[in-house]
């Protein structure tokens, strides 16, 4: 599966980059507080430090692309 992705996110001019998932979808993107509780259901996050509520995938998601962000710069510096 990674082999096919890489060459598709080539052939379109993208970049594939693996980061740790652990926590995405319970690290607040407003806060950075993590905890199990800010995920009360599968679907819902809710900080309990902050009170930022969103659905947990886009938490996920956000969390996930600033990963890269973060890594595809520490590579360039």
């Amino acid at each position: 599966f990674l082999a096919i992705l890489n060459a598709k996110a080539e052939s379109a001019g993208r970049e594939v980059m693996a980061v740790d998932p652990r926590n995405t979808s319970r690290r607040c993107p407003e806060c950075a507080h993590t905890a199990k509780e800010n995920r009360p259901t599968q679907a819902k996050f809710h900080c309990t430090a902050c009170g930022h509520t969103a659905h947990a995938d886009t938490v996920g998601a956000l969390n996930v692309l600033r990963a890269g962000l973060v890594r595809r710069n520490a590579n360039t510096a």
